[in-house]
């Protein structure tokens, strides 16, 4: 249980939009996106803790772009933060007409994994130690967004989310 890099979870997957892949408007179908998103992502979050794990969350996911039929789709997947015993993961998804040879951002997501022990059970995740301002920055905001999910769960109360009221207190001011 070593620490690392988020460069050293990076996960890049790549697929191509077939017809069974799209809805009736020749879009990908966002239920097929959701399920290459949470592939890449356990990806990265093994690579992360080395161990089997499991979905907990996802946080909203917004499409911002549609990818059309024929199109390939490349999700890039890298790890922001560990917890004691969960990790979070952030994605960025791309759509590109290769023909056309244009890339665009179709939309972006935090996935959140638990690591597993050999009976199923969590267990502990080495440290992230970010490098990049750019992991900084998504390392210092991992712990607001997980008070948040925490308290849309109902596993926590607002009135204990320290990092959010300092947040919203400041603002005050």
């Amino acid at each position: 249980m070593g620490s690392r890099a988020p460069k050293d979870t990076l996960t890049v997957m790549s697929e191509l939009v077939l017809p069974n892949d799209t809805n009736t408007l020749g879009n990908l179908m966002g239920g097929r996106l959701m399920h290459w998103m949470d592939i890449a992502a356990a990806m990265a979050a093994m690579k992360h803790c080395h161990c089997p794990v499991v979905t907990a969350s996802a946080d909203n996911i917004s499409f911002e772009n549609p990818i059309k039929l024929g199109n390939m789709v490349t999700l890039e997947a890298r790890v922001t933060r560990a917890f004691r015993t969960s990790m979070e993961i952030y994605i960025r998804v791309y759509g590109e007409d290769v023909s056309a040879q244009y890339k665009y951002v179709s939309n972006e997501a935090y996935l959140t994994f638990v690591a597993l022990d050999p009976n199923g059970k969590p267990r502990p995740v080495g440290k992230l130690i970010p490098e990049t301002e750019e992991e900084k920055s998504h390392f210092e905001g991992a712990l607001r967004r997980r008070q948040l999910r925490l308290i849309l769960g109902g596993k926590m109360k607002p009135q204990d989310a320290d990092e959010l009221k300092a947040l919203f207190m400041d603002r005050v001011k």
